[in-house]
């Protein structure tokens, strides 16, 4: 092999160390296992000059791409469930991750992922961090509620409004013990939805202050879609240019349907599921509203006041076309959820033309 084919390196990441195969074609140059140190790392790669290296996506971050990036190696992360698999294929050692990553790389054959700045990744985990306690906000209430419910007692209303925290607060238990349960049950409940507050006010600064203010303004527009919503839409795709079309994006947020296809047969199942999977949950939240008959409500209307009315107009066709898909779709006896993950498609589409400010085409 000539010395002048390029060296690729594949990284097996963990907390504590990285194991390291180069390879130049079908040779395999050096094996070995490094802490997980930045700097080790990148004297290692920097026997071989203009040496590509690559490793997968996982809890260990983007630190060390970030790093040797700027150090002027070329690193790519590479999404693990697009890696190449041999069927039957049941040994998994660091040994041969590395250098199967190295030999894909290699030829090709591996999915890289965008990285997203600092700023943005910084952003993104404040999102995830108030999806978390949104979760765990839902575990707590169940928790209290399934409590009430086998001491005898039913929460008022269907909803944790006013009402059922006022006659939270006027129950009360003879066993000292049960008492006690209650009350840390419902400040387990007052403690989360306090974080939940903290965290929605620090979103809410970011959203109008940091680099996303201009492209969340031109999502809020949509309906459905609001400062939150928004804000954890931009975060999570970063560059939305780097999609093709619209449905390119529709692809990566898993909202196309599935295909098996072989000859004269084609056949489609559900949706693929693979991407983002809180973007998708967005869409599909925000899809919900297309069964409402269109409309610019007062709280929506406040949203787009300033907007380019591009971006309005583009806004008023998504709420039309959706409230269409819906009716057709109910009408053919189709259920809720097939609806709205295909309003969801759409939406997607609406969202990638606003965010790439795609000139509105006639209707």
């Amino acid at each position: 092999m000539s010395n002048t084919t390029p060296v690729t390196v594949g990284l097996d990441v963990h907390a504590r160390s990285v194991r390291l195969a180069a390879v130049r074609g079908d040779e395999l140059l050096e094996e070995r296992t490094l802490p997980y140190d930045h700097e080790a790392v990148e004297r290692a790669i920097g026997r071989w000059p203009g040496a590509q290296a690559c490793y997968e996506a996982g809890p260990t971050g983007f630190g060390l791409q970030r790093y040797l990036t700027a150090a002027g190696v070329d690193c790519a992360v590479v999404a693990p469930a697009l890696v190449p698999q041999r069927p039957g294929d049941r040994v998994k050692t660091d040994t041969r991750d590395a250098r199967s990553l190295a030999r894909l790389h290699q030829g090709g054959l591996l999915e890289t992922i965008w990285v997203p700045d600092p700023a943005t990744e910084a952003a993104r985990d404040l999102i995830r961090a108030r999806e978390d306690a949104r979760i765990d906000r839902m575990r707590d209430r169940h928790r209290l509620s399934k409590f009430c419910l086998r001491n005898d007692l039913t929460m008022p209303g269907r909803s944790w409004g006013v009402a059922r925290r006022d006659w939270l607060s006027r129950q009360s238990f003879e066993n000292p013990a049960r008492q006690r349960a209650f009350e840390t049950y419902c400040h387990t409940v007052n403690l989360v939805d306090a974080r939940i507050e903290t965290l929605e006010e620090e979103i809410r600064q970011v959203a109008t202050e940091g680099p996303w203010s201009p492209l969340v303004a031109r999502l809020r527009c949509l309906r459905g879609i609001d400062t939150l919503s928004a804000l954890g839409i931009a975060v999570e795709i970063g560059d939305f240019h780097r999609f093709g079309g619209a449905e390119k994006f529709m692809g990566f947020v898993g909202l196309v349907p599935s295909e098996h296809s072989s000859g004269e047969k084609r056949a489609r199942g559900s949706i693929t599921k693979v991407g983002n999977t809180h973007v998708r949950r967005l869409l599909v939240e925000a899809a919900w509203h297309s069964r409402l008959r269109p409309r610019v409500s007062y709280r929506l209307a406040r949203r787009q006041r300033g907007a380019d009315p591009m971006v309005i107009e583009r806004a008023w066709r998504a709420q039309q076309r959706l409230h269409r898909r819906w009716r057709r779709m109910s009408a053919r006896g189709k259920s809720h959820q097939k609806i709205v993950v295909a309003c969801a498609r759409e939406l997607a589409g609406f969202v990638w033309a606003i965010a790439t400010e795609q000139p509105l085409r006639d209707a």
